[in-house]
């Protein structure tokens, strides 16, 4: 990850964005101090559908009553 001053990214702004485009991701500096990074910009895509496992996942009766007092001992 390369670090460019404030100067010579207001100087080269145009040839940052074409490597931030292609994946590079650019550390911006007021002289020697790190403030700001330039990364690519990637909307999230959620590929989760609500409701997408409806019906594959079955509870049973057995899942509501109480657990035995010898598995209860160890969750102490």
């Amino acid at each position: 990850m390369e670090t460019v001053t404030i100067h010579t990214a207001k100087t080269t702004l145009s040839q940052l964005l074409a490597r931030v485009e292609a994946g590079e991701e650019i550390v911006l500096a007021r002289g020697k101090e790190p403030i700001a990074k330039l990364v690519p910009f990637n909307p999230k895509r959620n590929g989760r559908r609500f409701g997408a496992y409806k019906g594959s996942v079955i509870v049973g009766p057995e899942f509501f009553e109480p657990l035995p007092e010898q598995e209860l001992v160890v969750w102490e």
